[in-house]
């Protein structure tokens, strides 16, 4: 089986489980959900899972954990006080560097 088979093959696995994911619920759900606990659920679900993926991220993404660490406590506490987002993500880039440059 040569590499090109092999990689259609992958595609088109990978193309019907995406298409399963987003089709399954419009299919199953056809009327409103009411329950309470179901919509903040549904809510709060894709969130936490970014959450779950950026936030190990962030301490790998340096090469150092301890600027990695400062980055990280600038964002949160920028977003603590609800600065926008590029600000954010441009205080902790700056805060990287600098402890990048001290150390």
């Amino acid at each position: 089986m040569t590499d090109l088979t092999l990689f259609f093959e992958y595609l088109a696995v990978m193309a019907g489980v995406t298409y399963l994911v987003r089709m399954l619920p419009l299919v199953l759900c056809k009327k409103k959900i009411e329950n309470r606990f179901i919509q903040s659920f549904l809510y709060y679900i894709p969130y936490a899972v970014l959450g779950a993926m950026t936030f190990p991220a962030i301490f790998s993404s340096t090469g150092n954990v301890l600027t990695a660490t400062a980055g990280c406590i600038t964002a949160l506490v920028l977003a603590w006080f609800e600065k926008s987002l590029l600000t954010v993500a441009a205080c902790a880039s700056a805060a990287v560097l600098i402890f990048e440059l001290i150390l």
